[in-house]
Order: structure tokens, then sequence, then C-alpha cells
């Protein structure tokens, strides 16, 4: 258990997936270059949905992200976030927007 407060010190916001490709040495990893919605060009987010996911079908798409998360090196590719997937035994999905909003709203 959490309190409340350690809950608010995550930033949960809203991106668009502006690329997504293979990891060059990972079998498991997707790299994506989303907008969150901040100014930064070339923001990228390293994930392990590859098995699950083709990199064409999640171009466009509107993602739940945690913006706060400290950078990490992951297979020698720097992440600048995570992604947030809900998972039920085989099946694993991405969370989405069910409406179309900006880049870098705030989830509530």
């Amino acid at each position: 258990m959490i309190s409340i407060e350690d809950f608010l010190k995550v930033d949960l916001r809203v991106a668009t997936v502006l690329h997504a490709e293979p990891h060059p040495n990972a079998d498991k990893l997707l790299i994506l270059k989303i907008d969150a919605g901040d100014g930064v060009e070339g923001r990228q987010i390293v994930a392990g949905i590859r098995k699950h996911y083709q990199p064409e079908d999640l171009i466009g798409k509107k993602i739940v992200i945690v913006n706060n998360l400290a950078p990490a090196i992951l297979r020698g590719v720097e992440s600048q976030g995570m992604l947030l997937a809900a998972k039920d035994g085989d099946l694993l999905t991405v969370l989405t927007t069910e409406r179309d909003i900006k880049p870098g709203s705030k989830i509530q």
C-alpha cells in the first residue's frame, strides 16, 4: 500500500506515438518516438511490447505514459518515460485514450 502523497508524485500524461521501430539489439523491445506535449523533440520510450504490437500499429495512437520517470538505458538506447499497458495471461494491451485529446494532457 502507498499513500496518496506517494501516488500524486507520479505524473501520468497522454502522448501521441509519432514513430515506432524494433530495437536493433532486443527481440522484445520497440523504440517509440512520442509527442508528450512538452515541446521536447525526439523524446523516446523503449517498451517491451514487440511480441504484441507491430510498429506501424502504434503510430498515431494516444497512449498513457509515466512522464516523470527518470531516464534509463535499455540495451543501449535511452528511454525517457514509460508507457502503461495491461496484461492478462498472454494478452497485453497498451492503455490508450477513448477520445482524441491533446498530447500532454494530465491523467487525473
